[in-house]
């Protein structure tokens, strides 16, 4: 079969034979050659193979079928459905939370923070210009607030199994980020990136100055470090993964051969086909065809 369809349920064993049979009942209705499913986790996660019906006209199938249901699905082709190269975005995707507004919260002053975060992350003002008036206001205040977020850290479900099993496999792994270089060299060193990159935020005698330290990594930042990346791993374009959940992370969720929006923004949703929406980022595994008994455990 060329074609696959993954369906993943939020809940582990809730997917039933009856749910996988009515999903392969309706692809039959438009015409589609259907294979024998295969679990890739008992009664959680499933891989349906399939002739005959396009990508798209196959994700709607699927939707249909599960109306509500809290179960993620995604269709694709079998080529290179494995991946070689994962670029992620930190904030929201690998961690939970965005360690901007958690240093604000710290410094007392949340609210103005996360508003205009938020207006970023759904497209409405330009990430460099909001991360640029953000930081300014933290002109003055104490350096440690960088530690104290560190420490409150929370990695999303499924993070470390997702990059570990990818780099047990061969993968290379990226973690690139809008926010701070800061973080991002912690988080890596956790999770087990190859790579990290983010902005570099400017402290003079232990306080903020209120600067970032030129360049700012934006989302064009993003694409171009994937391209770089898959050229400098001599990695075919369509053989990459991106993972991301804001407006600044499209770029480089189109440029790759496969790029899944996390619980993302509803600008991103409304541009991306690939989502995760219900379950954790060892979705992302069982996307790539990967079983659980293949995942590499934290």
């Amino acid at each position: 079969m060329d074609n696959v369809l993954t369906i993943v349920c939020s809940t582990v064993g809730e997917l039933s034979n009856q749910r996988v049979e009515q999903i392969c009942k309706n692809f039959t209705v438009f015409g589609a050659e259907i294979g024998n499913p295969i679990w890739l986790s008992d009664n959680t996660a499933c891989d349906i193979p399939f002739n005959n019906l396009s990508i798209e006209d196959a994700n709607k199938a699927g939707r249909d079928s599960l109306a509500f249901a809290p179960i993620d699905i995604l269709a694709q082709t079998q080529k290179n459905r494995k991946k070689k190269l994962l670029i992620a975005d930190m904030d929201s995707t690998i961690i939970q939370g965005e360690t901007l507004d958690d240093m604000a919260e710290l410094a007392g002053i949340g609210p103005q923070i996360a508003e205009i975060t938020a207006r970023a992350m759904n497209g409405e003002i330009l990430f460099s210009d909001a991360l640029r008036e953000r930081i300014a206001m933290f002109n003055g205040l104490s350096a440690s607030f960088l530690d104290q977020a560190a420490n409150n850290l929370v990695l999303t479900s499924g993070a470390e199994t997702l990059v570990r099993t990818m780099a047990a496999q061969g993968a290379y792994t990226a973690l690139v980020s809008g926010g701070f270089k800061f973080f991002t060299e912690r988080v890596a060193r956790q999770v087990g990136f190859d790579f990290n990159k983010g902005n570099e935020i400017e402290i003079i005698n232990n306080r903020f100055s209120g600067n970032i330290v030129e360049p700012i990594t934006t989302k064009t930042t993003k694409q171009e470090i994937l391209k770089t990346l898959a050229q400098e791993q001599k990695i075919e374009m369509v053989e990459t993964l991106a993972v991301g959940d804001g407006a600044n992370d499209l770029p480089m969720l189109h440029t790759a051969g496969l790029g899944i929006a996390y619980r993302a923004k509803p600008v991103v949703v409304a541009q991306v086909r690939a989502r995760v929406e219900h379950t954790d980022l060892t979705t992302l595994l069982y996307y790539q065809g990967y079983k659980q008994s293949e995942f590499s455990q934290p």
